[in-house]
């Protein structure tokens, strides 16, 4: 198995007008990645690598600073928005069998004005540029989920009537910069990992990275390493989608592996926007059939967190 990379120019945020005829390449292509990998590398899709490159510097310099300066911005500080924020090393454990995950990450849940964000002197420009990415990607995830839309045969709106309020309090569609700082692989504990085997929670994922490490899991049960590839994001079905689409489209466990042995200097960085419905939003098979019961996206999503959070 190879992640598929798909020229996603026709549906480009720098395109107006799309019309029918110049998706059914494009549909036809995600559908086949979707369906039978669940993850696809999409180019020429609108954000400029000079954007990236601005959140990922952003976000290193913030990643870098003392602890003690990155504690007032600590997840589950903000009462308006509880899962937004800072976590620090080792503080989630998405796989519950493994030891807790060595890196760094910072939530941007809330764009609330009152939400507070560190300094323009500790992080310059931290706060505009993560609000300007949120955006931008938020533009791009509704592109894309009209395109899966169209590749179903289905009402092009139907993905995105249910995702109205992102970037909003009834949301939780989250911005999220990773840093994983160097490890010495032989001082890590037992089966510890960067990031522990897991699957996304919501409807899609982007995910924008600066270095190798992560792996995706084959139908097989084998993990291959997904590439970096030049320009392109990597987009991947979470596991509401594939409720949503009774299986049509695959949700599937991923990983960050821990440097090779004797690299004790590398770091990884990754920026990923996770996609959830609205909070009352209602997922049910789009087929019609019973294969899931519905299920509430801001319940659904509060019992997954609560489980990497140990709460369960």
């Amino acid at each position: 198995m190879s992640i598929p990379v798909v020229d996603f120019s026709v549906a480009s945020l720098n395109v107006e007008d799309i019309s029918d005829v110049e998706l059914q390449e494009l549909s036809r292509e995600l559908k086949e990645a979707f369906m039978e990998v669940g993850f696809v590398f999409l180019k020429n899709f609108g954000i400029t690598q000079a954007e990236v490159d601005r959140v990922m510097d952003a976000s290193r310099n913030f990643f870098l600073q003392p602890d003690h300066l990155k504690m007032p911005f600590r997840k589950f500080s903000f009462p308006i928005s509880p899962h937004h924020g800072w976590l620090s090393m080792e503080s989630e454990r998405l796989n519950r069998e493994r030891p807790e995950d060595l890196k760094e990450s910072f939530n941007v849940t809330s764009l609330h004005p009152d939400i507070k964000w560190p300094s323009s002197e500790a992080a310059p420009g931290f706060q505009e540029t993560q609000i300007s990415f949120f955006h931008r990607c938020k533009e791009l995830s509704l592109r894309i989920m009209r395109v899966m839309a169209h590749s179903l045969d289905l009402d092009p709106d139907i993905f995105l009537n249910a995702h109205r309020l992102i970037g909003t309090e009834g949301n939780c569609t989250t911005l999220r910069s990773l840093y994983y700082p160097p490890v010495n692989s032989e001082q890590a504990k037992e089966g510890q990992l960067r990031c522990g085997e897991h699957s996304d929670y919501g409807t899609i994922t982007l995910v924008f990275q600066n270095a190798e490490g992560l792996q995706v899991r084959r139908r097989s049960g084998e993990f291959v390493s997904a590439p970096c590839v030049p320009g392109a994001v990597l987009v991947n079905i979470a596991d509401l989608m594939q409720r949503w689409t009774s299986d049509h489209f695959v949700s599937v466990l991923h990983r960050v592996l821990l440097p090779p042995a004797g690299d004790c200097s590398s770091t990884r960085q990754s920026v990923a926007f996770f996609v959830q419905p609205d909070d009352e939003a209602v997922v049910t098979c789009i087929d019609g059939s019973d294969k899931y019961p519905p299920v509430r996206s801001g319940a659904y999503l509060m019992e997954r967190l609560n489980y990497s959070y140990g709460r369960a």
